[in-house]
């Protein structure tokens, strides 16, 4: 596990049957066949349509001290920066910390307005997190995706917790979380139902995962 200062923590939206993003992503519809026009409104509909229900749950997830998220949820830009490009959620993000992009092509941190800077990491994941906690501090890390990202920190034993946030349908197809990762024990600490989702934290216990 984590060992000193705050928590590893995962965040993620998911189906019933755990994918977090429909197959065939583009640019256009960045959550493919979603269950909607893909734009992820269909899945963070709890989010956007009945934002004080969740009022608790919207907090937490963004409550890090930092952040860590893989190339595919921060942009469509693939290989080299070969363009301008900044995440998908304005000059004014609304993670107010550090968040560490994964990828495999450097490039030099980027400060957004409201105390968001995207600094890009090469050499992997645990390199990531070491620099996520140095930032961090005494705060958690959140770990927001998307599910090929979360199934390698779950994966390689560095998470937590874990809160699902469950939508009531399902996509048979996409990326999903838990694909490839090996058994995990989980104990549960919350389970909340709210008008079209079901808030979930499990606290991830020692032995889980790869060593």
């Amino acid at each position: 596990m984590t060992g000193d200062n705050g928590r590893v923590v995962v965040d993620i939206t998911v189906t019933a049957d755990g994918y977090s993003a429909g197959a065939h992503q583009t640019e256009e519809r960045p959550f493919g066949d979603d269950g909607g026009d893909g734009s992820g409104a269909a899945l963070h509909a709890w989010m956007f349509d009945t934002p004080q229900e969740n009022r608790a749950e919207i907090d937490l997830v963004l409550s890090g001290a930092a952040f860590i998220m893989g190339r595919n949820m921060f942009g469509p830009v693939r290989g080299a920066w070969d363009r301008p490009w900044n995440g998908w959620w304005g000059a004014d993000p609304p993670f107010h910390a550090p968040v560490f992009v994964l990828t495999h092509h450097a490039r030099d941190p980027q400060p957004m307005d409201g105390g968001t800077t995207y600094r890009f990491v090469t050499d992997g994941i645990a390199a990531a997190l070491s620099r996520a906690r140095a930032a961090a501090g005494d705060g958690d890390v959140l770990i927001m995706g998307g599910a090929t990202t979360i199934n390698q920190y779950l994966a390689a034993g560095l998470v937590d917790e874990v809160r699902l946030h469950v939508v009531p349908f399902t996509l048979g197809a996409g990326t999903r979380v838990f694909e490839g990762v090996p058994p995990l024990r989980l104990e549960q600490v919350s389970a909340r139902a709210a008008t079209g989702v079901t808030h979930l934290v499990y606290r991830v216990l020692p032995g889980s995962g790869e060593v």
